[in-house]
């Protein structure tokens, strides 16, 4: 039987989680799979499918537990269209996938692909049942796989296998001198960076007040992202007032997010991590595969991205007082870490070697 892959992703949001879905999808598409998309109409990830080119199926939106009916119309559909393996990304899809397993039988695989920790235990009958149902859980990280195994009774195969980015869009980049000059700012003194939507959760304020406790006064910040849309602009603000005080004044510089990231990874000396607890943080594989180090928050999966120092350092979570010790330590000791060895390391999130990794663990 020829292999069909379905993706499956009813969030009407847009994010991390739907842009690696998306570019999951693309990818093993171009590598030659029949690939088919499902999706809610006029949904952002439903947009970018089809500028993606990839063939977009709509789904009516279901409820996350219980919704029966949607979970046996949509297998009835899934097997016209002859589709061999499902896989999601989202919590809010695995009920419907369980659905669609009970209903098909072994005419399907299920796969979930990981994207967010694990809160608390998931070791009641509800959680066991449903998962029961998946054939296979991969996560992007070993401290996730390690979480699963501690806070599920998952017993079906569990893999792991990282989320990817495309290198080619972040090799070949022009100097540092000349994307410093593209964000517009100064040339000759060390520079740390921040990228995300101006937000409490991505730590603007955290690295700005850091930033006042530092005792060493010979560096700049660059701030890439742009205030939470409809969501008002008192944290943004915030910012704006504490960039005013006198050790901060001519120091900061905010920059609109622009889609060629790479510039600002090249263009900064040090990237900094600081959100509270990250998953996977795929800013951090970017910046590495840029041969940039980052600094980043000890928790979530940041830790393990870095590796003992092997492509940043660490700094205890919220702690602006640390960040500020540690951002000293790397201007007083000029820390380096070579290019060159930072952008092999980012090599094993490479989407073709990610996308090898998921044909094999679909036997495909």
């Amino acid at each position: 039987m020829k292999t069909k892959l379905a993706y499956l992703c009813s969030s009407t949001s847009w994010g991390g989680l739907e842009m690696n879905h998306l570019r999951n999808a693309q990818w093993m598409h171009e590598r030659g799979h029949n690939v088919i998309f499902f999706c809610v109409k006029n949904s952002p990830i439903e947009k970018d499918a089809i500028n993606r080119k990839l063939n977009v199926q709509i789904i009516e939106k279901h409820k996350k537990y219980y919704d029966f009916k949607k979970g046996k119309d949509l297998a009835e559909r899934l097997s016209d269209l002859k589709i061999t393996h499902l896989i999601i990304r989202s919590t809010y899809d695995m009920s419907i996938s369980a659905t669609i397993k009970r209903t098909l039988k072994d005419k399907i695989h299920t796969s979930y692909f990981m994207e967010m920790q694990l809160g608390i235990k998931k070791t009641n009958f509800l959680h066991s049942l449903r998962f029961a149902y998946l054939d296979l859980w991969s996560c992007p990280l070993n401290w996730l796989e390690n979480q699963v195994q501690r806070m599920t009774n998952f017993k079906n195969e569990l893999t792991v296998i990282p989320s990817g980015i495309n290198l080619f869009d972040f090799s070949n980049l022009t100097s540092k001198e000349n994307c410093r000059e593209i964000l517009d700012i100064p040339q000759q003194i060390l520079t740390f960076g921040l990228i995300g939507r101006f937000d409490v959760q991505k730590g603007q304020l955290l690295l700005l007040n850091a930033m006042k406790k530092c005792k060493n006064k010979n560096f700049n910040i660059v701030l890439l992202g742009e205030p939470t849309l409809n969501e008002g602009d008192d944290y943004f603000n915030q910012m704006k007032t504490l960039m005013q005080d006198e050790e901060l004044k001519n120091r900061v510089f905010l920059k609109p997010y622009r889609k060629d990231t790479g510039i600002f990874y090249k263009a900064i000396d040090w990237m900094v991590m600081a959100t509270e607890a990250e998953t996977f943080g795929m800013v951090t594989v970017e910046s590495i595969a840029c041969g940039t180090p980052v600094l980043g928050s000890n928790a979530g999966g940041t830790p393990e991205i870095i590796g003992k120092n092997k492509n940043g350092l660490l700094f205890k979570t919220l702690n602006e007082k640390d960040l500020a010790r540690q951002m000293d330590y790397i201007i007083d000791n000029t820390i380096q870490h070579q290019p060159e060895e930072l952008i092999k390391n980012a090599k094993k999130y490479d989407h073709h070697s990610v996308c090898k990794m998921v044909e094999n663990a679909l036997n495909i």
